[in-house]
């Protein structure tokens, strides 16, 4: 049975990620393979567990306590979703993946990156994505998006800006470093036309397949 492909969305908040993987899932359930939609943290149900702390929790939660509980949801997500579905050759659109926590955990935080990404290394046995997409943009601009939204922030939302430009920097570091795996989209662009230079990226690593 032919390996199912893995694509992950990433980009700060306020960066779109949300309406470009339902745009990617329609297309992608055009093609004909079975589409499993997932999501870190919260792919689970234990993972939904550690979504509600890492995200809701009102407390304080100590910077690699939090590295750890990304990286505890990653294992188990990875482990029993992630990968039986590439296994049964499926295509798995994720909604974030490790890159997430060498931006947040990593850069956000004030945490060595590379060691929070060995970290997620070690809990998925080395498991990487074929694409991962990258929404970038600028924290400003993403702020006036959600705070036009209306909704209430997470904890990782509500952080301020210093914050946020120290996420994206990394994220562009990271597809700069590996470049055969990431493509970087400008996501100020309007959302068709960003959907459109994702699937061209998504038709190309299927036909290699």
């Amino acid at each position: 049975m032919t390996r199912g492909l893995w694509i992950t969305i990433e980009g700060g908040d306020g960066s779109g990620k949300s309406t470009q993987s339902a745009l990617l899932q329609a297309w992608l359930a055009t093609l004909g393979p079975t589409v499993l939609h997932t999501r870190e943290p919260g792919g689970s149900e234990v993972g939904e567990l550690i979504r509600n702390i890492v995200l809701h929790h009102r407390g304080h939660i100590a910077p690699r306590a939090e590295a750890l509980l990304y990286a505890a949801d990653r294992a188990h997500h990875v482990a029993t979703v992630v990968r039986p579905a590439l296994e049964r050759g499926e295509i798995v659109l994720q909604d974030r993946y490790l890159d997430s926590s060498v931006a947040y955990q990593g850069a956000g935080r004030v945490l060595d990156g590379t060691e929070v990404r060995d970290l997620s290394l070690w809990a998925t046995e080395g498991a990487l994505p074929d694409v991962t997409v990258l929404l970038d943009i600028d924290p400003a601009v993403a702020r006036l998006r959600l705070d036009a939204a209306d909704k209430p922030f997470d904890r990782l939302e509500a952080e301020k800006l210093e914050f946020h430009t120290r996420v994206r920097e990394a994220y562009l570091a990271l597809a700069a470093a590996e470049p055969e795996r990431f493509v970087v989209l400008d996501a100020e662009q309007p959302a068709g036309e960003i959907a459109h230079q994702i699937r061209a990226r998504i038709e190309a690593a299927l036909a290699r397949d």
